[in-house]
């Protein structure tokens, strides 16, 4: 196996692990938190805004976009390059919605000092649609690295 396959390879198992991450929230994570009280639901995503930050986390969010640009230049006269170039493309998206507006509606959350229902009011309906979004868009990356591969097989 080539270094320029590694490269793709790691790429699509990174963006596969937060492509499975947004959609465990999308459809696990928080219509669980949406079951509980306001207290539960900010204090959970208070406490998961921390707990998020870690080297794992950071090393497969960002790593899958920075693989998948560095697959592209590996890849030039490949016939998979048009499937690299649209995984990167969808996972640079990714990091674009998560920084323009899940961090933002994320610290508001956690500096705020209303009560519980207002701090809720203000955050849960609009993150979890572009958490749904980041959902999306971080599988779509998936599904083209996932054909990069395969054409690369070819």
């Amino acid at each position: 196996m080539t270094v320029a396959n590694v490269v793709l390879v790691a790429a699509l198992v990174a963006s596969g692990l937060i492509a499975g991450l947004f959609y465990a929230y999308a459809c696990s994570v928080m219509p669980g938190l949406a079951r509980g009280d306001d207290k539960t639901l900010v204090e959970a995503m208070r406490g998961i805004n921390v707990a998020i930050i870690n080297p794992v986390f950071m090393l497969t969010f960002l790593g899958a976009p920075l693989l998948a640009a560095v697959a592209v230049f590996l890849h030039l006269r490949s016939s998979a390059l048009p499937w690299i170039i649209a995984g990167a493309v969808f996972l640079l998206a990714l990091i674009v919605i998560t920084a323009a507006f899940n961090i933002p509606l994320n610290n508001a959350l956690d500096s705020g000092r209303g009560g519980y229902a207002e701090l809720r009011a203000a955050f849960e309906a609009t993150w979890v649609r572009w958490n749904v979004l980041r959902a999306v868009v971080s599988t779509a990356g998936f599904a083209c690295l996932v054909a990069a591969v395969l054409t690369n097989r070819s």
